[in-house]
């Protein structure tokens, strides 16, 4: 990510920035991200030409993506989406997505995509954590280069952008709640002020999670889920 903002401005063209070695990851509110040897850490830079808002909606994109690509090598069975940026693997976090954007008008100038994967290890299990980090090989899946990954990861991009193009949110929104975590049940979602839980109903159109709670409906821009 910090070599995509460093190299924003000098592309003509969406590139993307495969990491061979990674030693500052970090993912949401400044988390630490620890990406081991042979694990896949990248970083789509492009300029959308969008709102921040439909900018941010392309965390669906990357999610929808990731999930086809680590389908290729593990049963996509044991793969789900977790919301807003997650993706498990036998209920524990294989891979997460960051986003970072730039821009002082109405239209973002740029924006980054970053993407780990734990391909061969994963970190230790942190307690603190909502979810056990798992990697993919430890959960049976076939041994697979970051080289690799990033070819058919970057071909499921491709598809994503086109029907986003095509076909509108909408569309990209259905194929993610396809393979959504726990949709239907009861879930906590815990933002920076409250913790809210209720049945997971659906993805609204601007990529926000909707709970049914005892009070009502409840409309979740950003949160982090428990399940």
């Amino acid at each position: 990510m910090a070599e995509a903002s460093a190299r924003a401005g000098t592309l003509d063209a969406p590139t993307w920035i495969l990491a061979r070695r990674q030693t500052g990851g970090r993912g949401r509110r400044g988390n630490v991200w620890i990406s081991g040897e042979g694990n896949f850490a990248a970083t789509l830079l492009m300029q959308p030409a969008c709102t921040p808002s439909e900018a941010a909606r392309r965390s669906f994109l990357a999610a929808n993506a990731l999930f086809e690509t680590l389908a290729i090598y593990v049963d996509r069975d044991a793969l789900a989406l977790k919301w807003p940026n997650d993706v498990l693997l036998n209920d524990g976090k294989v891979a997460g997505i960051l986003l970072e954007s730039s821009g002082r008008g109405p239209y973002v100038d740029w924006l980054s995509i970053g993407i780990g994967v734990n391909l061969a290890t994963a970190p230790p299990d942190d307690r603190r954590e909502a979810f056990r980090p798992v990697s993919l090989t430890q959960q049976g899946g076939e041994a697979v280069t970051p080289e690799e990954f990033l070819t058919m990861l970057a071909q499921h991009y491709a598809t994503q952008e086109r029907m986003l193009a095509r076909l509108g949110f909408a569309r990209v929104r259905d194929e993610w709640l396809e393979h959504a975590a726990r949709l239907g049940e009861v879930i906590t979602a815990r933002t920076r002020r409250e913790e809210i839980t209720g049945r997971f109903e659906t993805v609204d159109d601007e990529g926000c999670l909707v709970l049914e709670t005892g009070s009502g409906r409840r409309t979740i821009p950003a949160a982090d889920v428990y399940f």
